[in-house]
């Protein structure tokens, strides 16, 4: 296996697409996003990291998605839309999906945008397109069976498709060919709106990657239940003769939770998809790198060992670790990546394996600067540690921003930090560690908008393990001051961040 190449020496921002400016509740792929990518270039940046883009179920977590390889209709554009004539000004005018510039509202979105959407698609002749046409043939592999899972659950009232008629939950050939018969005009809907998602991002990416700017993408490692994916493709996981999952994904206890983290999601019949030749990652994992320039498979851990969970269990407390699949699906995952890059999500407990994976690989692994100052020097996200193949966070969506984060940390992870990051006072931490990442050795550094802004919790984009308040920061219009990108520029090129384009 051909060991992957070293990520150039630069530096990123994270930033979900759902939290871009926008007038319609929710970022898009319009305006907002251009003029993002345009301060990224102005700022020096090499990457734009974006949350994975699937449309998202109940919790609104991108990390639970209907489907591996669809996208989220919310991101559609609706000005793009309306100069293509498939909207007007005064429809988008009265249309009101949360007007809150600071906050996503799901509930407003689910009720009133597929409303709209469906104006557009009506008025619409892009089933007769070259364009449309070809995108239908390249992504067949899936599109099929997303349009059809997607009308079923407008059928069927937003239920999981565990809830379905027995005879479609089973996919029963005649009922299955009855119902495409009938709802041909529905399963068309769904598929005009991922043929304007994807028409948008693949701009959008275009216009980026043309100034120097790539795009990571973030895929999880699992798929969720209520998924497209688990629906027509079954034999990929653990599942019974009924089609319900027999063991499902979580983490044990740790210091973080007495009764470990029950996730749900079915876990992979990893001896199948070996059998199988991994043909399903490998259909996911090439259909990624066309999405982005860099992929970062969450819970990398899970491909060295994975923890089954009984389906019926209540909590993750009576679990057991299984051997992952391994180097195997490494070399198959390298048979279609091309010139595309993965970076390896493998916080948490040192797995031995994880780190010969990695070697083996040349994937970098990551680390959170957030999470150094404790006072051990032995401490593997302190700066004086970082090699160069490696991608550096201040902290993740997951994470706490560093403003609010450093101000409710004891007096001994303060003082420690006040020292290595050599500053007075402890306002001066955040803004100290940025510049201690900027320099270090690693060539790769990211950090979340919040913490270039400087801004408390109040901005955090998810608590792990909390539901109904996550995914919802925005950023405002106007809220990027007139002199961040050129200072950060300045720290680019003090640093060796800027690349040759810059």
């Amino acid at each position: 296996m051909k060991k992957q190449k070293p990520m150039e020496r630069g530096a990123g921002v994270l930033l979900p697409v759902t939290s871009l400016p926008s007038p319609y509740g929710i970022g898009t792929f319009g305006q907002a996003a251009y003029k993002f990518v345009d301060f990224l270039d102005e700022a020096g940046q090499r990457w734009w990291q974006v949350l994975p883009l699937g449309p998202t179920s109940y919790g609104d977590s991108p990390y639970q998605s209907f489907s591996a390889f669809a996208g989220n209709p919310y991101f559609i554009d609706l000005d793009c839309l309306r100069e293509q004539g498939l909207l007007s000004q005064a429809e988008l005018e009265v249309y009101d999906c949360g007007r809150n510039p600071m906050d996503v509202d799901y509930a407003a979105l689910y009720e009133k945008r597929f409303a709209v959407l469906r104006q557009a698609y009506a008025r619409s002749n892009h089933q007769n397109s070259d364009e449309y046409i070809t995108f239908c043939q390249e992504n067949t592999e899936w599109l099929e069976e997303y349009a059809l899972y997607m009308s079923l659950k407008n059928e069927f009232a937003g239920r999981e498709w565990l809830a379905w008629p027995e005879e479609l939950r089973l996919r029963e050939p005649q009922a299955l060919r009855d119902f495409r018969e009938k709802n041909a005009g529905e399963m068309e809907f769904w598929k005009f709106c991922q043929f304007e998602f994807f028409r948008q991002w693949y701009r959008l990416k275009e216009y980026a990657n043309q100034k120097g700017i790539e795009i990571i993408g973030d895929i999880p490692i699992y798929v969720a239940l209520d998924s497209a994916d688990v629906w027509s493709q079954g034999e990929q996981f653990q599942l019974d003769e009924q089609r319900r999952p027999t063991l499902v994904a979580g983490v044990p206890p740790d210091l973080f939770s007495e009764t470990g983290q029950l996730w749900g999601n079915p876990l992979y019949d990893w001896e199948f998809m070996e059998r199988d030749g991994y043909t399903w990652w490998k259909r996911r994992m090439r259909f990624s790198a066309r999405l982005y320039d860099v992929i970062r498979i969450d819970h990398f851990v899970g491909i060295a060992h994975y923890y089954s969970i009984p389906a019926e269990e209540t909590t993750a407390m009576s679990g057991w670790w299984n051997p992952g699949p391994g180097l195997p699906l490494i070399e198959a995952i390298a048979q279609v990546m091309g010139n595309k890059r993965v970076i390896a999500e493998n916080l948490g407990v040192v797995i031995p394996e994880v780190d010969r994976l990695l070697k083996i690989s040349g994937y970098p692994g990551m680390k959170l600067m957030q999470f150094a100052f404790d006072g051990d020097e032995t401490n593997s996200n302190l700066p004086f540690h970082f090699e160069r193949n490696m991608v550096v966070y201040g902290g993740t969506h997951d994470n706490e921003t560093l403003a609010g984060f450093f101000a409710h940390q004891k007096q001994k992870t303060m003082r420690f930090a006040r020292a290595y990051l050599n500053v007075k006072n402890n306002r001066e931490v955040p803004g100290a560690l940025l510049r201690a990442g900027y320099s270090s050795v690693a060539n790769t550094v990211i950090f979340q908008m919040q913490d270039l802004l400087g801004l408390g919790n109040s901005a955090r984009t998810n608590t792990p393990s909390t539901i109904g308040q996550n995914w919802r920061w925005r950023l405002t219009p106007g809220q990027i001051p007139p002199n961040l990108a050129g200072d950060m520029h300045q720290m680019m090129k003090l640093y060796g961040r800027l690349s040759e384009k810059k």
